[in-house]
């Protein structure tokens, strides 16, 4: 951080007030931590793709009962888990009372990702305080360390020296104290000029008070963070006058302003006008509550998970949180309770009164756009100093029952890390794309150049196994001489891939058998009115994913920018039960869960397909097989 032009009041020595941790930890010493990153490295070199089904046995053997399944299977009758709690729905009791399908233990195994990070095991929700340091970027998260349904909330802890790969260490936080007796709930982290290190998190009280808590490193010299102190006189805030005790939650990154006081924000919610209110600070212990909101947008409902930084209008990089003046814009986000969607706006934040204006009223928070069009939620970016880019973590849930997570014993994931820009050529949308690094996981490729896709078909793409893919494919549109363009058929993504209107949909198959039983399309559709506009949608149809009957299948899609002389271009990640969705260079993001029953390792496979009635596309592709990640236990026993 620049610090030339503001100054900052710094924080207690370590430790702050509290007194020592107790069983401190012995510093770590610096031999041993680039010993345990070699033998990272040398395991990344000895990796091998392994996509293959597991041994005979396994894959005919049906699954059994899991044994707390009686004990922690939603009853569907009741609120969603977390309801009651104070805090968003955890579980899906609105498909979750279908019969479940006869899966195998091949099948639970083939759904578990690649490359995607996931815990060992049991239940995950947000990313929490994802930050840089010492050559680490570390990944805390929601995590029950006790079953895979959401309860008993950790913050679960991990590393990585490049975002893909990822070390799993010990619990970063456990609820054992008066003040997050109920769970140690969502945070973000700040690191200091000095290099100081503070998370604030919201914990939830012994009578389910929502309260924001200090916690800091036991031992700055860890690179690894083991060890997190929380400050004795928790918590430094509880709800203020006219906020209820469980709408007030997850404080963002602070940032400084000119007088040199830090800044953060929370969601809450007055009625149904979600808002988002700040409170100033010099030292982290202490805070005021400012005037007013940052922001606030009626019927829009509880906000939580805020995020909000700066981005470049023109440049190419990342800004640190606390970057504010000419060429710069300001990202305002909200995860919508009442939605369960990410929404973001684009706007100038006025640090004098400490309030944000959207760009464009119309596409303002919760109204208007999404960071993703799929399954996605509670994200959290944070400034990586490293490379000087700005990363965006989210939180994947599962789409199948609770019956079918405890039965193979995990549930959920987060998404690629993704990088974030202003795009300068909408001026109205960010662009998200995956870090550059999952690049490093390409295997052979695979090109197609100008393939052409008759209206009412589809053309196989000889790959081989199509399980973990990186595709890359543009089309372009050639209008039929006998048809009118000015026939939409349905608004949008319409009922799926095989609604048919004159120019869409069209895209490709992907998780698709041989013989089109299960298939999950990813496609464009667009519309061209009478006056001349034309509007692009890019969507992902999960409706003939899967012969599971319990699994939510949804049409998932979003408006897409297509500009004067741009093809209609995707990227598309599949890695198994997931699939990452970027149009236009991610300008629409959408992430689908998918359980096939038959398109499922050495047969999953991948088509082009055209269903529109009124123009031919070609398409150029050009596609990777991708490598398995290597995420396993840091061997701590080696330090």
């Amino acid at each position: 951080m620049d610090t030339n032009t503001t100054s900052y009041t710094p924080l207690p020595g370590d430790p702050f007030l509290s007194g020592p941790p107790a069983t401190p930890r012995r510093p770590l010493k610096g031999f041993a931590v680039i010993f345990a990153a070699v033998i990272f490295l040398m395991s990344l070199v000895a990796l091998i793709i392994n996509q293959g089904p597991p041994q005979q046995d396994s894959h005919h053997h049906k699954k059994q009962s899991a044994s707390t399944a009686s004990s922690e299977t939603t009853s569907y009758s009741r609120l969603p888990r977390g309801i009651a709690q104070g805090v968003s729905a955890k579980s899906n009791p609105s498909f979750s009372d279908e019969a479940s399908y006869n899966w195998t233990n091949a099948m639970f195994s083939w759904q578990r990702t690649a490359f995607h990070f996931q815990p060992e095991r049991n239940w995950m929700n947000d990313p929490n305080g994802p930050m840089f340091y010492k050559g680490w970027y570390h990944l805390f998260y929601q995590y029950n360390p006790d079953s895979a349904v959401w309860g008993n909330i950790t913050w679960g802890h991990a590393v990585s020296i490049d975002l893909i790969h990822w070390l799993y260490l010990p619990l970063a936080m456990v609820p054992d104290r008066w003040f997050d007796a109920n769970g140690v709930w969502t945070g973000s982290s700040t690191i200091l000029p000095d290099g100081q290190i503070v998370i604030l998190y919201t914990g939830s009280t012994n009578e389910s008070v929502q309260v924001q808590n200090l916690a800091y490193p036991a031992n700055l010299s860890d690179p690894l963070l083991l060890h997190w102190v929380k400050y004795s006189g928790n918590p430094v805030l509880t709800p203020p006058p006219g906020i209820g005790s469980t709408d007030f939650r997850d404080p963002t990154t602070a940032w400084i302003g000119p007088d040199g006081l830090w800044r953060i924000t929370l969601g809450s919610k007055v009625n149904k006008t979600g808002i988002s209110i700040v409170y100033t600070t010099a030292n982290f212990i202490d805070y005021e509550l400012l005037e007013g909101v940052l922001h606030a947008v009626p019927g829009t409902g509880m906000w939580e998970c805020v995020d909000f930084y700066p981005v470049s209008i023109n440049g190419s990089k990342g800004l640190e949180t606390s970057v504010n003046g000419p060429g710069v814009k300001h990202v305002l986000k909200a995860s919508l309770d009442d939605k369960k969607m990410d929404y973001y706006a684009i706007g100038t934040y006025f640090v004098e009164n400490n309030t944000w204006i959207p760009d464009d009223p119309k596409i303002d928070v919760g109204i208007g756009l999404k960071y993703d069009y799929g399954r996605y939620y509670a994200s959290k970016t944070f400034y990586d100093q490293n490379k000087e880019r700005r990363i965006l973590l989210g939180w994947i849930n599962e789409t199948d029952t609770e019956t079918d997570d405890l039965e193979k014993g995990w549930s959920s994931l987060q998404t690629i890390p993704r990088a974030v820009l202003f795009d300068n050529a909408t001026g109205t949308n960010l662009l998200q794309w995956p870090v550059e690094e999952i690049e490093d996981l390409r295997l052979n490729t695979t090109e197609f150049s100008d393939v052409l896709v008759q209206a009412g078909t589809v053309v196989p793409l000889d790959i081989g196994t199509a399980t973990q893919l990186d595709i890359l494919v543009d089309f372009e549109i050639q209008v039929l001489e006998t048809e009118c363009v000015n026939g939409n058929g349905s608004v949008g993504c319409g009922d799926g891939a095989t609604d048919r209107s004159t120019l869409g949909p069209f895209g490709i198959l992907v998780l698709a058998d041989e013989t089109l039983s299960e298939l999950t399309p990813v496609y464009f559709r667009v519309s061209n009115s009478t006056d001349g506009d034309v509007t692009t949608y890019f969507c992902a149809d999960e409706t003939r994913s899967s012969k599971a009957p319990e699994v939510c299948k949804t049409v998932y899609g979003g408006q897409v920018p297509v500009l004067d002389g741009e093809t209609y271009s995707a990227r598309v990640l599949v890695d198994h039960s997931i699939v990452e969705s970027f149009a236009q260079g991610g300008r629409t993001v959408i992430a689908s869960r998918i359980y096939p029953t038959e398109a499922i390792y050495g047969a999953a496979r991948l088509f082009l397909f055209n269903n529109a009635t009124g123009v031919n596309v070609k398409a150029t592709l050009k596609i990777w097989q991708l490598n398995s990640a290597f995420i396993h236990p840091f061997p701590l026993d080696q330090i």
